[in-house]
């Protein structure tokens, strides 16, 4: 599990269980001839509102932790965790609208608790950050942003440190620079009295079809982090995402494919990041 691959949004998901798991411990109804004083004495209002939303909002945490999606009967944990949470809202909202339910006929004047309100409250705002989520930027930024390196670079250039951590070792040139042959002056630089005069280029005949691309070998590993969730796809081309490389969180760039990088999650698998815009170097 990698924890900050948790979002914003996951971050009010969790808050607002722990309030909702608060809200059952306080009274359910208020008023004379009430025996229930908290929802753990009424087993279908506590499963229904109070656990059912709890534990949506754990399945959500645990579906974005994970490396991997996980599926029940056929639903991945995340889109269950939403259904148990929008759940939980809707016995929310109908349980205050009809607080006294089987009192009714025995006309004891039952009223709303502490308890049913800060439990309606609790499971909207669960409800509602565990819909909005996906859709709203602000809430897909990481709940626990990354270290930053002491010297970003942007993508092309080499890393700093090498193969290793970001940001560790001596600076070096930019990938695909040509690095000065020994015993010639570097461009724009005077020749140093004793040596011959550079010779003006003798024009040659184009070579057919020459290859304009770097060899592979050219490439150094580097480090890198996305700004937003981002498939990583198996390297045979499969449609399927093998993983999802979450914000606040540094993988390895191994491979260069042509505008794709192959990359290393932290567990060792390598797959394809087809998205590579707007990611940041180590």
């Amino acid at each position: 599990m990698n924890i900050r691959s948790l979002t914003r949004g996951d971050g009010v998901v969790i808050g607002a269980a722990v309030l909702l798991f608060i809200a059952s411990f306080l009274a359910t109804y208020d008023g004379e001839g009430s025996d229930i004083p908290n929802a753990w004495d009424n087993l279908g209002l506590v499963m229904s509102m109070y656990v059912g939303g709890i534990i949506g909002a754990v399945l959500i945490v645990l579906a974005r932790a994970m490396p991997q999606p996980r599926k029940v009967a056929g639903l991945d944990l995340g889109q269950l965790g939403v259904a148990l949470t929008v759940f939980s809202a809707w016995t929310a909202f109908w349980t205050i609208i009809d607080p006294a339910g089987p009192f009714d006929e025995l006309g004891s004047g039952i009223e709303v608790g502490s308890g049913l309100i800060l439990g309606l409250i609790a499971a909207l705002l669960l409800a509602a950050a565990a819909l909005a989520t996906p859709l709203v930027p602000a809430l897909k930024g990481a709940l626990v942003p990354a270290p930053r390196p002491a010297a970003p670079q942007p993508y092309g250039a080499q890393p700093p440190g090498g193969y290793g951590y970001p940001g560790a070792g001596a600076p070096q040139q930019p990938y695909g620079a040509q690095p000065g042959q020994p015993g010639q002056p570097s461009f724009g630089g005077q020749p140093q009295p004793g040596q011959p005069q550079p010779q003006a280029p003798q024009p040659q005949a184009p070579q057919p079809q020459q290859a304009q691309a770097q060899p592979a070998g050219d490439f150094s590993p580097f480090w890198f982090a996305v700004p937003v969730p981002r498939p990583l796809f198996a390297e045979d081309g499969s449609p399927t995402p093998i993983a999802e490389l979450a914000p606040g969180t540094w993988y390895l760039a191994v491979e260069q494919r042509g505008a794709n990088l192959v990359a290393q999650t932290q567990d060792g698998r390598r797959g394809v990041l087809q998205d590579t815009s707007g990611i940041q170097r180590g």
